[in-house]
């Protein structure tokens, strides 16, 4: 994404801000029927990817390994002013390769781990697949 953005651009600077600082995303994929799924999930940007973790066996991964074509969304309710959409190619990580308690995560979300009663070890465990996506479209 980092060839996607200019950070020059006022508007691009932004974005890659938004991408660093807001809290929560929503992940839009495609069942394999062809209806949407739409959620939000905790997300870490990179600078050229995002990285998010799910639950074994959740929907979106089923969704992805059938369609990895994605959308992301960022809004933080300001009332719909501030829309950041992302389409992006979504790619399941093999087990181990990354989990939540990789530093810039905890970094980002050890109070919201901490505040949902699990630990770091625990927030992997429960959370041990992750996805990454390279964003293709920003809009």
């Amino acid at each position: 994404m980092a060839s996607l953005l200019d950070p020059t651009k006022k508007r691009d600077a932004h974005i890659e801000q938004r991408l660093r600082t807001d809290y929560v995303i929503w992940l839009v994929s495609v069942r394999p029927d062809g209806r949407p799924h739409a959620v939000t999930v905790w997300f870490l940007w990179d600078g050229d990817t995002i990285l998010i973790f799910s639950r074994p066996n959740n929907q979106k991964l089923r969704n992805i390994q059938s369609n990895p074509n994605v959308v992301l969304a960022l809004d933080n309710t300001h009332e719909g002013a501030d829309p950041i959409t992302i389409e992006g190619t979504a790619t399941l990580l093999a087990s181990g390769e990354v989990d939540t308690t990789h530093a810039a995560y905890m970094e980002k979300y050890a109070e919201g781990i901490k505040g949902i009663g699990f630990t770091p070890e625990q927030m992997a465990a429960q959370y041990s697949q992750a996805i990454r996506i390279r964003p293709t479209r920003v809009m």
